[in-house]
């Protein structure tokens, strides 16, 4: 399986992959900007979506809008910004920074078995 992580702290990304590897996810993209977001999921469509809301120059918000708008591909928000995240994209699982292994084992479980 394939996850797109948009986010662009290197090291809370790969503390994400590694999750995501220990949930059987065997190759990643991860993204910094809105623009890499959509790149990467046009170039390989993702079959889970992990993002930020707050990117350095964009919002992951925005990101996951554009790509989901034509496909339906699972998200987990993983971000320090949950209730703007809430507000927006409620529909989506939403975890708060730091976040804990087991809550993300969890939403993952969740969200591929919808």
């Amino acid at each position: 399986m394939h996850a797109l992580i948009i986010e662009d702290d290197d090291l809370i990304a790969m503390s994400i992959e590694e999750v995501l590897s220990d949930c059987g996810f065997t190759t990643f993209d991860v993204a910094a900007s809105l623009d890499e977001a959509v790149a990467a999921a046009t170039a390989r469509c993702p079959d889970l979506i992990t993002a930020d809301v707050e990117l350095n120059a964009s919002s992951g918000i925005d990101a996951v809008q554009t790509i989901c708008s034509s496909s339906v591909i699972p998200v987990i928000f993983i971000t320090g910004r949950a209730d703007t995240a809430r507000s927006r994209m409620p529909q989506h699982i939403i975890l708060s920074k730091p976040f804990q292994v087991n809550e993300v084992q969890a939403a993952v479980r969740e969200v591929l078995n919808q």
